[in-house]
């Protein structure tokens, strides 16, 4: 793990355009002429200004030509390209090394986990299994999901605290932009605003202080906002899965609204501006 140096979310594998140099200056810069482009014997319009008429092509060579004429989507749309991931989460360290005494428990109808020593010096909540969220490679992804779960069931009166040391985590996993990733954090969001309004007592302050963070959560959120199904008439027999990244930003973003006090909606505007609000004032 100590040998990977490159870093999650960023954009060192995206292709750079060509700086167009005239955009700067009053100067416009010409291609050079080519001396084997020129027009040869029947391929003139014959004295006249008609240009020769175009050739017809069949349905078949249309889709032939755009399938050999197809630019990488690295090109065309970079914004949605995935961007690193390497396996170098703080979650995998501590997993491979023992160092969580937890174990995983295959039952028969779902998996959890088991263990838990209350007196290992864990801290509550640890930023390490947030930072394992971005992980796709089973046990890890489990670990990390579950994990986290259960800590906002188990200690949602220690959560309050430790915010800011979630955000980086939550960032970089967002960052990735990958679209299973993304879905997985967007849950766990809506189980970390809601995890003190379930608790008896809870005041429901983490939405709250969610607000200041927004910069640093939202801008991906605002990219694939319109990233939907679109299946017509048909139906969504997995939408009980919750996979439709489209709707589940949309739901996220109204949690994080209902329960972010006066300033979310004009925060979250500021980043989301197609978002409109769900709270009655």
């Amino acid at each position: 793990i100590g040998r990977i140096k490159s870093r999650a979310g960023s954009h060192d594998n995206i292709p750079r355009r060509e700086i167009d140099a005239s955009a700067f200056s009053y100067s416009k810069s010409f291609p050079k002429p080519d001396p084997h482009h020129f027009v040869k014997a029947r391929e003139g319009n014959g004295g006249t200004m008609i240009p020769k008429p175009k050739p017809v092509l069949t349905t078949a060579e249309i889709a032939q030509n755009r399938v050999k004429n197809k630019q990488s989507k690295l090109l065309t749309h970079p914004a949605f390209c995935a961007r690193p991931n390497p396996p170098n989460t703080e979650l995998r360290r501590f997993y491979e090394r023992g160092d969580l005494p937890i174990q995983i428990d295959h039952g028969g109808v779902a998996n959890r986990l088991e263990g838990g020593n209350p007196k290992a010096g864990l801290p509550p909540l640890p930023a390490f299994f947030f930072d394992g969220l971005r992980e796709q490679e089973l046990p890890y992804s489990f670990v990390a999901e579950q994990g986290v779960m259960d800590m906002l069931e188990a200690g949602a009166h220690k959560v309050l605290p430790v915010i800011p040391q979630l955000i980086i985590p939550i960032k970089t996993a967002l960052n990735t932009r990958e679209k299973g990733v993304i879905v997985k954090v967007l849950k766990i969001l809506q189980a970390l605003v809601n995890c003190d309004v379930a608790v008896s007592g809870g005041a429901g302050l983490i939405g709250q202080a969610l607000v200041p963070y927004y910069r640093q959560i939202l801008p991906v959120l605002n990219i694939f906002i319109n990233k939907n199904d679109n299946l017509g008439d048909g139906f969504d027999y997995g939408q009980r899965k919750r996979v439709n990244l489209g709707e589940l930003i949309i739901q996220t973003l109204e949690q994080l609204e209902v329960h972010g006090g006066e300033d979310a909606f004009i925060n979250i505007k500021y980043l989301v501006p197609t978002y409109q609000s769900v709270v009655i004032y």
